[in-house]
């Protein structure tokens, strides 16, 4: 195995953050995978505010609102099922507060998130690596959370099923990732008996627009430093604007466009032990916060290859002596 696929399946954790101005949680972007029988676990804590948003395409401010504030702290694990066969989840618990205004603030655990990401191809190609991922993804609320108080709701409170393509090139120790995911996402349910879009409903069930998201990161990636930019832009393909002077609904049209940093450090003098952290910024939108996130987080791999190798030798041994 050459210096270019080394860097690819040492055993690096895959971050998630949560970002609340787009409701989206950005889960398994890289391309890396965990080597086989290694489990990567660990702690994420992110803030997210904003005072400007977008209502239809008119950018303002609220001074009702002041700035919506979201902290969250999230528990994720990737484990790995084969060197190209990796399960990932994630768990946020979410806190939301306006400074300003009447709103009160809310906090609870969000979603459940879950992925099997698969790599089927990896081939050199000239001086550098190319790499095929696929990966499937599926998300349930786990708790009975307000849906419809944006925007301090701390999710949907619908449940997804997503599919995503992504495409790696490494030449170097310089890399470049392009990935499209496609999110369906379920009926949420409002706590009112009916509801106004653009028309009556007369139910409490509601309709969610499906989302469609195009990601692009590049940047420096070795065995133990990769720091990277990365570019996102996320539509929902249907829903309508914010009405002026109103509230969000869950069914809105929600685009944004960010652009971020992320950096993860592997600490070389305690192998498996790595620190995460960035921050990302939405530079357009529609009906969305202008949001500046930041995170940061700590994460340990255990090693259960050496468990099943050492079981193996025993188990070899017991053999031959009888």
């Amino acid at each position: 195995m050459n210096l270019i696929k080394f860097h690819r399946h040492i055993a690096l954790c895959v971050g998630f953050v949560v970002t609340i101005a787009s409701s989206f949680a950005q889960t398994d972007q890289d391309a890396i995978m965990m080597n086989k029988n290694q489990f990567c676990t660990g702690l994420m804590y992110g803030t997210d505010s904003w005072n400007k948003y977008w209502e239809g395409t008119n950018h303002r401010e609220n001074l009702n609102l002041g700035t919506i504030s979201s902290k969250s702290l999230s528990v994720m694990g990737n484990y790995g099922i084969k060197d190209n066969l990796n399960f990932l989840f994630n768990t946020p618990y979410i806190s939301n507060k306006a400074s300003a205004g009447t709103l009160h603030s809310i906090a609870g655990i969000q979603d459940l998130s879950a992925w099997l990401k698969w790599m089927p191809i990896e081939k050199d190609l000239k001086h550098g690596t190319f790499s095929l991922y696929v990966l499937a993804g599926a998300s349930a609320p786990l708790n009975d959370y307000i849906v419809d108080y944006l925007p301090l709701a701390i999710g949907f409170k619908s449940s997804t099923a997503s599919g995503r393509l992504m495409l790696d090139y490494q030449l170097g120790d310089f890399f470049a990732t392009a990935s499209e995911t496609y999110t369906i996402r379920g009926n949420s349910q409002t706590e009112r008996n009916a509801y106004y879009t653009t028309v009556m409903n007369l139910s409490n069930q509601i309709a969610m627009p499906d989302v469609n998201t195009l990601h692009f990161r590049a940047g420096y990636r070795t065995s133990w430093l990769i720091a990277e930019a990365t570019l996102t832009d996320t539509k929902t393909l249907g829903g309508f604007d914010i009405t002026k002077n109103n509230m969000p609904f869950p069914s809105n049209r929600m685009n944004s466009t960010s652009v971020g940093v992320n950096i993860k450090y592997e600490i070389p003098k305690v192998f498996g032990l790595s620190l995460i952290g960035g921050g990302n910024h939405v530079i357009q939108g529609r009906n969305v916060g202008q949001s500046t996130a930041y995170y940061g987080g700590l994460f340990y791999i255990l090693d259960f290859s050496k468990k099943v190798k050492k079981k193996k030798e025993s188990t070899n041994s017991s053999t031959e002596k009888k």
